[in-house]
């Protein structure tokens, strides 16, 4: 069965998600579903777990801007993200699970390679997933069983010439993590063939901590799942990814539409076109500046001595503003009430005593959050 990484460091993820509503910029050039196998009678007949013929295996890419990295796939109240089809997904019964876990080896046994998954660069144990297209055939994995081998032109390149799967030095998929109500959701993905027909989530994200790049820095893909099934397949994505400067963009990505053995998803994100807000799903949306509280800390980075300072107007602020510090992985170093924000709130913040690296703040005013990243040197 299919395990995730600690509660503490999803925890720390859930950090992060708090930040996720920035404007959107262009770092995101696409998501590109990518149509990946088509499976026939021999296919159905050698799998492990109900594969009905016919049933096509997609991959979802993101597509960005070199220096950009990949962070999360998330769902809110205002804007859910899902992933349906109206038949169910095929889980591979031997080493299927909810991102892929197998090894490139075990790949050659069976039907895994068809499994249902979300990802965060991977598509095996060490290997990078990336369209077929691009795939230079070296250590190709062909199916011991004959299955695995169908060439059917709708899906483009046969999997025994490329089957999309590169292992480069130097360079790893990132961690897969899950926080929220994808915890539970993400069962749909497990390992039982067909259990059924929706990933959706409007308080949780599959995410990558530190962020990850493609396994080219030139096209920088990152694949985010694969999905299988007989049904038809429909997608709407919100997906928060990093600048090379530190900062987030979201975007918003809903129907992909088929060319040439291909999907590509238009991506409008916070917009409708660049740079206009899209004010149908995010209007209720509000950031602590928005809320005319201006919360800053410097110096940073720093060696370990920080000031908070909260510049407040409202009239009425909450008894239950506060802030907090984490660690990397999730671990709580401080939490502290803020007793007085009505015109200028400063507090010392000391990590001295822990090790140089990259810690969170997260501020509370009014019920709105903002998470703040503190590089300690």
């Amino acid at each position: 069965m299919k395990t995730n990484i600690t509660k503490k460091i999803l925890f720390g993820l859930g950090l992060i998600f708090i930040s996720a509503f920035s404007k959107a910029q262009n770092g995101l050039e696409k998501i590109i579903v990518e149509k990946y196998y088509i499976s026939n009678a021999a296919d159905s007949v050698g799998s492990v777990g109900v594969l009905p013929v016919g049933s096509v295996t997609y991959r979802v890419f993101v597509d960005m801007l070199p220096g950009y990295n990949f962070q999360m796939a998330y769902g809110n109240a205002n804007h859910p993200l899902m992933i349906k089809t109206n038949t169910s997904f095929f889980n591979n019964e031997d080493r299927g699970s909810t991102n892929p876990t197998y090894t490139k080896s075990q790949a050659k046994n069976n039907s895994v390679m068809l499994d249902s998954w979300l990802s965060v660069g991977a598509a095996c144990v060490g290997n990078f997933g990336i369209l077929k297209s691009e795939d230079n055939g070296v250590a190709n994995v062909i199916n011991t069983n004959g299955i695995l081998a169908n060439a059917d032109t709708s899906a483009g390149i046969p999997l025994t010439t490329q089957d999309g799967m590169i292992a480069v030095t130097g360079r790893t998929p990132g961690t897969f993590g899950t926080i929220g109500d994808a915890d539970s959701a993400i069962a749909v993905f497990d390992a039982t063939s067909q259990a059924g027909n929706s990933f959706t989530i409007s308080d949780g994200a599959w995410y990558c901590l530190a962020g990850v790049v493609g396994p080219d820095s030139a096209t920088n893909k990152v694949l985010i799942a694969q999905l299988t099934t007989n049904g038809i397949l429909t997608l709407q994505l919100n997906i928060q990814i990093g600048t090379p400067s530190g900062g987030v963009e979201n975007y918003v990505a809903n129907n992909p539409t088929l060319y040439n053995g291909q999907m590509e998803i238009s991506i409008p994100s916070l917009t409708d076109t660049l740079g206009k807000p899209d004010t149908t799903h995010y209007s209720s949306i509000k950031t602590i500046e928005e809320k005319n509280n201006v919360v800053t800390i410097f110096p940073n980075p720093s060696n370990g001595v920080y000031t908070l300072n909260i510049k407040q107007t409202n009239s009425n602020p909450v008894n239950s503003n506060y802030f907090k510090i984490y660690d990397i992985i999730g671990n709580i170093l401080l939490n502290k009430q803020i007793e007085n924000t009505s015109i200028n709130f400063n507090e010392k913040i000391d990590l001295r005593s822990h090790p140089n690296g990259i810690y969170f703040t997260e501020v509370s005013i009014d019920g709105v959050k903002k998470m703040i990243k503190l590089i300690k040197e």
